[in-house]
């Protein structure tokens, strides 16, 4: 076997190594280590229309990496599970897990309580001017979210 002949497996190796790496995509958690306060929920249904909290700082999640996401709805805090998957560049798919809330009757007019409630009908996410839209199922609404200065 010729020398030329005796390299073609190693250059061809290394072409199948260097291609390998160059299509592996990156395994990112998407939003993880993010942190929002809440702008606004949009209903779909007129009679109900826009509403915004008085402080958006009374409203807050933050997704951390290991999988669990903790909130601030008014004068109650919540633990949540929480999984989000890419379909695109700035969108995806997005689930929570069941809640666990402290139960406290905040002065907010029942605002806590609805978010606490509507968190479990979030199916997908899009990212964007610097805000999270999160789309309930079955066009039930959108909960819009800024990023806080923090992150």
């Amino acid at each position: 076997m010729s020398r030329s002949t005796a390299q073609i497996p190693a250059v061809m190796g290394l072409m199948l190594a260097l291609g390998a790496c160059a299509t592996t995509p990156q395994v990112t958690k998407p939003l993880s280590g993010s942190t929002w306060r809440l702008v606004e929920l949009q209903s779909m249904d007129d009679a109900q229309g826009t509403t915004r909290p008085g402080n958006r700082d009374q409203y807050t999640l933050e997704f951390n990496s290991n999988g669990t996401a903790f909130l601030k709805l008014d004068c109650n805090r919540a633990r949540t599970s929480w999984n989000a998957k890419r379909t695109g560049l700035t969108q995806g798919t997005l689930e929570f897990g069941q809640l666990a809330s402290t139960m406290a009757l905040c002065n907010d007019n029942g605002l806590s309580a609805r978010l606490n409630s509507q968190l479990g009908f979030v199916r997908t996410y899009l990212l964007r001017d610097g805000r999270l839209n999160m789309s309930l199922m079955a066009d039930g609404g959108i909960i819009v979210w800024e990023r806080t200065g923090s992150n």
